[in-house]
């Protein structure tokens, strides 16, 4: 079993597998755009993936089994830069951009039962604005690439958030029934959500419950 199956593959590797963002540097809201009103005290933020780790969810609203993280290909759990590089074709071009957004550290999880699948990445950069920049590349670009329907302004979760919903499976691309993404940035974090379930409406209430559930879990901003 592979932790890249479908919309449980990791940031980068959306955000650099697909040519829409090939090469691209960060959109303009970068970290250089942020007020310094808008920064986040560093004194409650995680400085190490042993910090990041409990900011996780443990369990999921479906109720779906917690996929161990060695039994993933690569390994899910902490991810730092290099890791995340790694997902692309070119690893040092990877890092450069990544760098450009202030990426810090990650981590993903797993949940799954049969083909219903939830996944959950938790990603901290230097600041809010590139946690901001990257969560708006990464919808764009996973709009292009898994298709469906984008919605910048989605009921039930905060402004900046993203939801893409997509009402038929794609087997090819890893989703055995429809499936539900979101993008939310949180001061410097930035939460993604995916769910597949039997019909769009069941992963559509899966994934807005486990991201309101895992943006609850961070660090006031």
């Amino acid at each position: 079993m592979t932790a890249r199956w479908g919309p449980a593959t990791t940031a980068a590797l959306l955000l650099f597998g697909a040519p829409a963002l090939a090469g691209c540097a960060p959109s303009s809201a970068g970290p250089a755009d942020v007020p310094a009103a808008a920064a986040t005290s560093s004194a409650a933020l995680p400085t190490d993936g042993a910090g990041l780790e409990p900011l996780l969810l443990d369990e999921v609203p479906s109720g779906r089994p917690r996929v161990p993280d060695d039994e993933l290909q690569p390994q899910a759990g902490e991810k730092t830069i290099d890791d995340v590089a790694r997902y692309g074709d070119d690893a040092q071009h990877q890092e450069d951009v990544l760098g450009q957004y202030g990426y810090q550290r990650g981590w993903e999880r797993f949940w799954r039962s049969g083909d219903e699948l939830t996944s959950v990445f938790l990603d901290q950069f230097a600041d809010a604005g590139g946690a901001s920049s990257y969560a708006v590349d990464l919808a764009g670009n996973d709009a292009e690439y898994y298709g469906g329907t984008l919605d910048d302004d989605p009921t039930g979760l905060p402004e900046d958030c993203t939801l893409l919903l997509r009402t038929t499976p794609a087997p090819e691309l890893g989703m055995a029934g429809p499936a539900a993404f979101t993008w939310c940035p949180a001061g410097p974090f930035t939460v993604s959500v995916a769910s597949v379930a039997a019909d769009v409406q069941a992963a559509r209430a899966e994934v807005l419950a486990v991201t309101r559930a895992q943006l609850d879990r961070l660090p006031p901003t």
